[in-house]
């Protein structure tokens, strides 16, 4: 871990948070997190009407309400948990680290100014999305916005990516060991449920291979260099590798897409599963969301608090939301290892 040691510097990249749960900070957040282009993908005035004029104005007060629910004395989940993440990784790394947000604050401009000063003539500084697997609306956005502010910085480090690392096997075994605890209760069914994005955002919005996936299920089961960056393939890639490491047999598990915003989302949706099992005879459910590593307003609020309520209201009768694996040991070691290992640059 010792390359360029002294010269180096980590910057652990996460989604961000409001400042506050007041209406004023989180429609602030909501406006710069749906207007970018790669969470809606239409032109930016038809973005900016729908956004500003009809989205944010009607749930910037439901949203407020929401994060209130999950907030901490010390502020939100999300930025708590990144806080306590850089500091276990700077437990195992001699090169000093930082936490950026893609929307909010801390941004990757003020990471980068903070490494500056800590490191004399900084050679390399080495950017790890939080994100294991790749999606427009989460890795591409938060790579693709620290670059342009690198560029435009004209900062004379290299900055360099941790790639997606949704199959890598120390990745595989952190998420597995987090899970292993919970299996030792009893459970009808684990429903592994990833964050949706629009079915178009696959394989680059190349329709015909978009249409051949979600249609034959193809991604399931092709070959990683021929569903490239193929959000869908990457995470039944991450599903399958980790029940055959706890040996979850098949007919115990399945997957599904949360947080959808309108038609031609990725399917089956969470929602609508959560709706359906018990009346499958699934009666005690096991839930994780492994598109993210660190709980969020997602995690603790759509699927833990509402997601449980209407399980139980369709006749559930035990609902056990897994947590993200936050600052677990075998996680600390595997970001330790591969912000240290990158040598490949943009």
């Amino acid at each position: 871990m010792n390359h360029t040691k002294g010269k180096r510097g980590i910057i652990l990249m996460n989604l961000g948070s409001p400042d506050s749960t007041s209406v004023k900070d989180v429609r602030r957040y909501l406006n710069e997190f749906l207007m970018d282009e790669r969470v809606i993908d239409i032109p930016w005035l038809q973005r900016t009407l729908l956004v500003k004029g009809i989205i944010t104005p009607f749930r910037a007060s439901k949203s407020a309400h929401a994060y209130k629910t999950i907030w901490t004395k010390d502020g939100s989940p999300l930025i708590v948990l990144s806080k306590q993440l850089q500091k276990a990784v700077q437990e195992k790394v001699d090169d000093p680290v930082e936490i950026a947000m893609r929307y909010g604050n801390p941004s990757p401009a003020v990471a980068f100014e903070a490494l500056l000063d800590k490191v004399k003539d900084l050679e390399e500084v080495v950017l790890f999305p939080l994100y294991p697997h790749y999606a427009l609306a989460s890795y591409e956005t938060a790579v693709e916005y620290a670059k342009s502010i690198y560029k435009k910085k004209k900062y004379t480090f290299k900055l360099t990516v941790v790639p997606p690392y949704f199959n890598d096997s120390g990745y595989i075994h952190a998420l597995s060991e987090s899970m292993r605890p919970y299996l030792r209760e009893e459970y009808d069914h684990i429903l592994f449920s990833y964050h949706g994005i629009p079915a178009r955002h696959l394989h680059n919005r190349d329709v015909s291979q978009v249409q051949q996936c979600v249609q034959s299920g193809s991604c399931a089961i092709g070959g990683a260099g021929k569903n490239k960056n193929c959000y869908r393939f990457e995470v039944f890639e991450t599903t399958r590798l980790v029940t055959q490491a706890l040996q979850i047999p098949k007919e115990k598990f399945s997957v599904s897409f949360q947080s959808r915003l309108g038609k031609g989302w990725l399917e089956p949706f969470t929602d609508i599963r959560l709706e359906q099992m018990p009346k499958e005879g699934i009666k005690k459910l096991l839930i994780i969301s492994p598109a993210f590593v660190s709980d969020c307003l997602e995690t603790l609020e759509e699927l833990e608090m509402r997601g449980k309520e209407t399980f139980i209201n369709a006749g559930g009768e035990s609902y056990k939301m897994i947590p993200c694996m936050n600052v677990h040991p075998a996680w600390v070691d595997v970001v330790a290892r591969l912000s240290s290992g990158v040598t490949q640059p943009v």
